[in-house]
């Protein structure tokens, strides 16, 4: 363990480096002002730094905020006369691990030496603990990042399910991760080698659903003037993929369902079925069984494409995998925009982990490289997150409150995002996380103007 102790009095100085040797921490380097204690901190590897505030010239505070971004994996604890409140929490939103009023007891410093060294070692071991966790997943579903044990044991089971070669049906919320769950199972099904084919069905134009997916022989409808094969025969001796399925029109889903028990289809003007051999996976963010009820999808249909279903967690209930992820997704965009960041500070990470994220994995993402394009520094601090900090620190604090409102009050949310978009149905949309389609029927269903 390597100390450093920064303080202006002599006295101070010698007294608990005396201490501390008595202790047996031998390794006790001091420092008796605020410029010098900068460059040596940025310079050599101290484990902790016990840091007075009131010196002259550079105090204790601009040293902690010029040297704590740099060095993150030093912990800071703050040993001074300020007995203050604001000045505490300033001190410990810039990194700083404890606040100590003089004159400090022994013991006390003893134990706060002793859990700030053991935190340092908990977050330096992040990375490896981390891929030692990760390293039980299967390699067809690597592209997942989870150490979360429910992530874990849906992988198990999805592996499992995909080697039947049967339909899988994969739901969750928006942003979740459920296009590289579906590419899992393609790469552990029967046909890895087959192509991959990704739809999104709320994508494709009402009036061209049948010809986009089943195909059409040349002069099947005015502008045909070449066949042209359906998602379904491109993905003959694959999977094919088809996300946002509760938006398939009522019409064709008979025609979907005769292609599932039959592996036959005929294309838009052909006189003669085609055979295929596909593994179906769709996905919804939508509750099937309320369609069910409500008209908009076949029950029997619903139950043929969920022989197996996997259930997505949204990101608030794995926020363990969020340092994972941001870790992961911030290796990404330094070498996309080709930038040196060494990591996030304690107190972004600890903005990130409280976030709420309706945009679940997606939004992490996009929120990630944001911040690798705006930080200037070495390490990524609040202020690098722009809006998104105070975002974040406020949802932490009414998320309960906020899901138990969509739960229990959903055309109330609803008419609210509406207000604070302005109207804009594709950014509510995006908000609430489902499609335009889906938000226009909504609005459908509740009455006064939007």
């Amino acid at each position: 363990m390597k100390i450093l102790i920064v303080d202006d009095e002599d006295l101070s100085l010698s007294s608990v480096k005396r201490v501390l040797k008595w202790k047996g921490i031998k390794n006790v380097e001091a420092c008796d002002n605020g410029r010098t204690a900068i460059e040596r901190i940025r310079r050599e590897n101290f484990d902790i730094v016990l840091l007075d505030l009131l010196m002259p010239d550079v105090d204790g505070m601009q040293v902690l905020e010029s040297t704590k971004p740099f060095c993150p994996g030093t912990e800071f604890i703050i040993l001074t006369a300020v007995d203050d409140i604001q000045t505490t929490v300033r001190a410990m939103r810039q990194g700083a691990y404890d606040y100590l009023v003089k004159p400090v007891d022994n013991e006390l410093l003893f134990l706060s030496i002793e859990r700030a060294y053991e935190r340092k070692g908990l977050l330096a071991g992040l990375s490896i603990s981390a891929s030692r966790e990760t390293a039980d997943i299967p390699p067809a579903f690597a592209d997942t990042i989870t150490q979360d044990k429910q992530m874990k044991a849906l992988i198990s089971y999805a592996q499992v399910m995909a080697r039947s070669g049967n339909p899988i049906l994969i739901t969750g919320e928006s942003g979740t991760g459920k296009e590289l769950m579906a590419r899992g199972i393609h790469r552990t099904g029967p046909a890895p080698a087959g192509p991959f084919v990704p739809v999104n069905v709320s994508a494709i134009p009402a009036t061209m659903f049948e010809s986009q997916i089943f195909g059409h022989v040349k002069g099947a409808f005015t502008g045909a003037e070449s066949p042209h094969s359906g998602f379904f025969e491109q993905a003959d001796g694959g999977t094919l993929f088809l996300d946002e399925i509760g938006e398939l029109p009522i019409g064709l889903q008979a025609k979907l369902l005769r292609v599932l028990e039959d592996k036959t289809f005929t294309p838009l003007g052909a006189s003669r079925p085609v055979c295929v051999d596909v593994r179906l996976v769709s996905a919804t963010n939508t509750n099937l069984e309320a369609a069910c009820q409500e008209g908009r999808f076949r029950m029997d249909l619903m139950y043929r494409l969920k022989s197996a279903h996997v259930c997505l967690p949204p990101l608030r209930e794995r926020r363990g995998d969020i340092p994972l992820l941001v870790s992961h997704f911030l290796k990404n965009a330094c070498a996309r925009h080709q930038k040196n960041i060494s990591g996030f500070s304690p107190e972004a990470m600890r903005l990130l982990t409280r976030g709420d994220y309706p945009g679940n994995i997606r939004e992490l993402s996009q929120m990630v490289e944001n911040a690798a394009l705006l930080t200037a520094g070495p390490v990524i601090l609040p202020a690098d997150l722009g809006g998104n900090g105070a975002a974040l620190d406020l949802q932490g604090d009414i998320a309960s409150r906020r899901l138990c409102t969509l739960r229990e009050n959903d055309s109330a949310h609803v008419r609210f995002v509406m207000d604070a978009t302005g109207g804009n149905r594709r950014e509510a949309a995006e908000i609430l996380g489902i499609t335009l389609r889906q938000l226009q029927r909504k609005l459908a269903d509740m009455k006064g103007p939007f």
